[in-house]
């Protein structure tokens, strides 16, 4: 397991990382909406931003890789994320990326507290 690094999971670097997900998350939202098939192009900047997320707080310097676990991440996290790598252009896929980013900021906050 990639242990995390307790300065990179601040409150403020946080709240920085979920204020730039909750814009795309709007973008995303709203391309669903319009169903012409715009909400692709944002989801790939969204699992782009994920996935740097993870890097940045991670310990270790490699890139990011699905065959190793983050602290970071919630419980089955890697799985959901591979589901939603696979589907992105999907709605469920939109929706599930927003709960992994919910539950991912309230492990930063678990972690914070150990």
């Amino acid at each position: 397991m990639i242990a995390v690094k307790k300065d990179m999971i601040s409150k403020e670097r946080v709240d920085a990382w979920f204020n730039e997900w909750e814009a795309l998350r709007d973008d995303i939202h709203a391309a669903h909406d319009r169903r012409d098939g715009s909400a692709l192009e944002a989801m790939l900047k969204g699992i782009a931003h994920y996935e740097q997320l993870l890097i940045n707080s991670a310990e270790s310097d490699a890139g990011f890789s699905v065959q190793v676990e983050y602290e970071l991440m919630p419980i089955n996290g890697m799985e959901r994320f591979q589901f939603i790598k696979m589907r992105p252009a999907q709605y469920a896929c939109y929706r599930q990326l927003d709960e992994l980013y919910k539950e991912t900021k309230k492990r930063c906050a678990r972690l914070r507290m150990i």
